[in-house]
């Protein structure tokens, strides 16, 4: 039998409609990618202009610290003297608990303590002397603590980190029952910030939200906090670099630099109503239950605190792309670079530009296309949502709000951090 073969004409028309529609793909996403990165540069410009407005609010500091010597004494520590002086003394409450640190993190939040005091800023800084070591070494709780593949019971890490969040809350609840209030509630990391990075989150969707994080970085162009990330579908990133998320609701709002809606955030730096936290249905830090965590599962205390919030659902969550913090002066530095042109090689501090290149935006679209068509979280999804559906059965009421928070992890307290397993 004879070979078919379309006739030469129809296989050129077909090359040509192939051709023709490649080339109109290709100039397509040139100009998504002009389009994307004069939105970015408009939205920088907005947010450093706005970021001079100063508005009368009352903001509790919290945070932990643990090692964090280094970034205390060359960043941290004035950044938030610099808040204090912007917000006025009266208007701020900052509480630190440091836990167990073996270098002198003790000895930078003492001077932090003293220049404080100095201006009259009402605070709590709690400098704990237990170490990893003798939580580990000490009495073990009948929560918070998991028996490792070696038959070791050891202390979760998520648990032990949710206890310490709470704690620095408890000076907001005791001012709340004596009548002293705050608007809001910023969750500082131990990142380099400025002034106007944090004036910028308390405006995120102009104020209308449960939560609104910062992007943070490490070592860009890949953001840091995978862990606590989800985007509005509850997915994990599609990728670590610009536009990041795999929902398109997410990701429309990274590529039109908007307030991205997601389900959770942390990132660096939080902004939640003071709300929140205080009265009768107050929210708590927390785990999931040891059951759950001996299926080898685990989840982000920051990102079940946004599953339990019923603003969530009816405020809203939010990542402001126009805050980015980074876990070192190099990284901060990197992502406040302005580039102006479309070169891609570094640019300059220009005020008017883009802290992505044009090229770093071409790319970063394409890159975020590949990994949407070739790669998928359904399946590591699945198997988690089996061993949820499991250990619910086994077990009368147990329900677990923050599913989408979950992962295939089992994370413990070790001497020198923490560890997987």
């Amino acid at each position: 039998m004879a070979t078919f073969r379309p006739p030469r004409s129809m296989s050129l028309k077909m090359r040509s409609v192939v051709q023709k529609l490649l080339l109109v793909f290709l100039v397509w996403t040139i100009i998504e990618a002009h389009i994307s990165h004069y939105r970015i540069a408009r939205t920088e410009r907005e947010a450093r202009a706005k970021g001079v407005l100063i508005e009368p609010t009352r903001v509790y500091i919290a945070s932990l610290h643990w090692n964090n010597e280094k970034m205390l004494r060359s960043e941290w520590n004035k950044g938030v003297v610099e808040l204090v002086n912007t917000f006025g003394p009266d208007n701020v409450f900052v509480s630190v608990y440091e836990s167990g640190s073996w270098d002198n993190s003790k000895g930078a939040l003492r001077e932090l303590d003293q220049e404080l005091d100095r201006r009259g800023v009402p605070r709590k800084i709690i400098l704990e002397e237990e170490t990893h070591k003798d939580l580990i070494n000490g009495p073990q709780e009948d929560d918070g603590w998991i028996t490792i593949p070696d038959g070791t019971r050891m202390p979760r890490r998520i648990p032990y980190l949710s206890r310490l969040r709470n704690l620095s809350l408890q000076p907001l609840l005791e001012l709340a029952m004596n009548g002293t209030t705050f608007d809001h509630v910023l969750f500082l990391g131990d990142v380099v910030f400025s002034v106007s990075d944090v004036l910028n989150l308390l405006k995120t969707n102009n104020g209308h939200y449960a939560a609104a994080c910062s992007l943070d970085f490490s070592k860009p162009p890949p953001f840091y906090d995978t862990f606590a990330l989800r985007d509005s579908r509850g997915h994990e990133h599609a990728s670590q670099t610009w536009p990041y998320f795999r929902s398109s609701k997410s990701r429309k709002a990274m590529v039109n630099a908007q307030p991205v809606p997601v389900s959770s955030c942390w990132n660096g730096i939080v902004a939640m109503p003071a709300s929140t936290f205080t009265g009768i249905r107050g929210l708590k830090f927390r785990g999931i239950p040891d059951s759950l965590a001996a299926a080898h599962l685990e989840a982000s205390e920051c990102c079940l605190i946004h599953a339990d919030n019923p603003g969530s659902r009816t405020r809203g969550v939010f990542v402001n792309p126009a805050v980015r913090v980074g876990y070192n002066r190099p990284a901060y530095d990197a992502v406040h670079t302005f580039v102006n042109g479309g070169d891609g090689g570094g640019g300059g501090s220009g005020g008017g530009g883009s802290w992505l290149s044009l090229t770093e935006v071409y790319f970063g679209l394409w890159r975020s296309r590949f990994a949407r068509w070739f790669t998928s979280s359904w399946f590591e999804e699945r198997d988690v949502r089996g061993r949820i559906a499991k250990w619910a059965r086994s077990g009368e009421g147990r329900v677990e709000k923050g599913g989408f928070c979950v992962v295939d992890e089992m994370q413990i307290v070790v001497e020198n951090g923490w560890k997987h397993l």
